[in-house]
């Protein structure tokens, strides 16, 4: 059934993955290849990132909606959500009644010291992961250089890079790129 495929999938992703949607992304990813590679193939996946980036809430959970969505019409996206929040919440509640005791534990430290790089890598990984699929979605070859879509895609990028670094609002980037992307897109040099 496919509600409780969803639920166990992001259950699972939600309880194995520590550090926010974009450390969950490479977990998603793979599950969703592995579980639904047929019916959502991998550019609709990157698809699904860009939507759930540009739409209000926690990228993960809007994430799992979208994909139960797709998978499963509304009570999919409910399970799936469901799944994708209920490990959080439940670790959080714990958390918060027991903080004030372990706080200070040497081990609370250490865990929490070994946690950050491994954040790190799982965000560097997701971005790598979505960086090859815009760049180069039919799988990375030196033709993929001689074509009009790299080199927009290339553009963007690095135009959105030099306003992100200017501090410029994330709103006005996020309007920004989608004007770019409809006006390339309609333009047809895509």
């Amino acid at each position: 059934m496919i509600y409780l495929e969803l639920f166990l999938t992001f259950l699972m992703i939600g309880a194995f993955t520590f550090g926010g949607g974009y450390a969950m992304l490479p977990l998603m990813q793979e599950q969703v290849a592995l579980r639904w590679g047929d019916a959502i193939p991998t550019e609709t996946i990157t698809n699904f990132i860009a939507v759930s980036e540009s739409t209000p809430g926690p990228f993960a959970v809007n994430m799992a909606t979208y994909i139960g969505a797709e998978m499963g019409g509304l009570f999919g996206a409910f399970c799936a959500t469901l799944g994708v929040v209920l490990p959080s919440f439940v670790i959080i509640l714990i958390v918060a009644r027991c903080y004030d005791k372990f706080k200070e534990s040497s081990v609370v430290k250490g865990c929490m010291t070994g946690l950050k790089p491994a954040v790190v890598g799982l965000i560097a990984g997701a971005i790598v992961s979505v960086a090859v699929g815009v760049f180069f979605p039919a799988g990375f070859s030196f033709e993929a250089l001689k074509t009009v879509g790299f080199y927009l895609s290339a553009a963007i990028f690095a135009v959105m890079l030099v306003l992100a670094l200017k501090k410029v609002h994330p709103i006005i980037i996020i309007l920004i790129s989608a004007v770019a992307g409809i006006a390339i897109g309609y333009a047809g040099l895509w």
